[in-house]
């Protein structure tokens, strides 16, 4: 396939690297919302920018709102790994209220980190409805290491790797580490659910919050995309153990149904996608023909 007709998006960290592109038509205007990766910002030319740009493209008319955690894109990058996630969403779910685009509903598309943020404002702020939720490589169950950190040499992911591997669910890393916030260790699940100020809440590990579930059941379509050669994705590791893998069928998440996911299943909510790949890889092509499908 030739540059004219392929566009090819290629991992850098959290970020996805635009290279080419054609055009696809949909004729819609639901808003879109885009939620960036770890070390990324809004408007990286080169990431979320490109994404931007191109869904732009592809959708005429179509407004896109890629979010901008601070006053900055320094800022918005530094938030990525330490503002606290709920502090995030909360600033999240107040934009979006105030954006008089968005009164009748939008799409969300979360990369990475941003899937998972994502999915805690359609939990906690119904209002505006999000219509569709697209999860591209986002770590709903957690992580447990820190693949695809930034510059993988650099001090920040040393210093990183260092707090969440000696102290990972101490007050003082949980409230200033965003990867702490869904650090989800399955050797200590006892600490991960009484610790966790994020994800142990959003999945409801502690109790279930029945607005969550049914504020999550609204949507019209939960899009999860896993990556051939990725590790992350709902399903996670066994309990007890960090080798065996379990799909999220077949995790308690699942088959409690503390979300509803199991419910969103049977009636046809749940779609899941999958391509070849390490994690935030894909092309164009496979971009257009799976993903803006659910952008109307």
């Amino acid at each position: 396939m030739g540059l004219s007709v392929a566009l090819n998006l290629i991992a850098v960290s959290g970020c996805v690297l635009l290279l080419c592109g054609s055009s696809w038509g949909i004729n819609a205007s639901v808003p879109l919302v885009i939620w960036h990766g770890m070390g990324d910002s809004c408007c990286n030319p080169l990431s979320m920018g490109a994404i931007k740009k191109m869904v732009e493209e592809e959708v005429p008319g179509i407004y896109v709102l890629s979010l901008m955690i601070g006053k900055s894109v320094v800022q918005d990058t530094e938030n990525s790994f330490f503002m606290d996630v709920n502090e995030q969403v909360s600033f999240v779910c107040d934009q979006l209220a105030q954006d008089p685009k968005l009164k009748g509903g939008y799409n969300a598309m979360g990369f990475s980190q941003g899937s998972q943020f994502l999915r805690g404002v359609v939990q906690r702020c119904p209002d505006p409805p999000m219509k569709n939720l697209i999860s591209v490589g986002g770590q709903h169950q957690g992580v447990f290491g820190l693949p695809r950190c930034p510059g993988e040499s650099s001090h920040i992911c040393d210093w990183i790797r260092k707090m969440l591997n000696s102290g990972a669910y101490t007050d003082t890393v949980q409230k200033h580490l965003v990867q702490a916030q869904y650090w989800h260790d399955p050797l200590n699940d006892d600490l991960y659910k009484k610790h966790s100020l994020f994800l142990a809440d959003i999945n409801q590990e502690r109790v279930v919050n029945e607005t969550y579930k049914k504020n999550l059941m609204s949507l019209n379509k939960f899009v999860m995309v896993k990556f051939l050669q990725d590790t992350m994705w709902f399903g996670f590791y066994k309990p007890g153990q960090a080798k065996e893998l379990e799909t999220l069928q077949e995790s308690a998440i699942y088959t409690e149904d503390r979300l509803g996911l199991a419910e969103m299943d049977s009636a046809g909510k749940l779609v899941f996608l999958a391509t070849d790949g390490d994690h935030l890889q894909f092309t164009r092509e496979w971009f257009n023909d799976n993903l803006l499908p659910y952008l109307h």
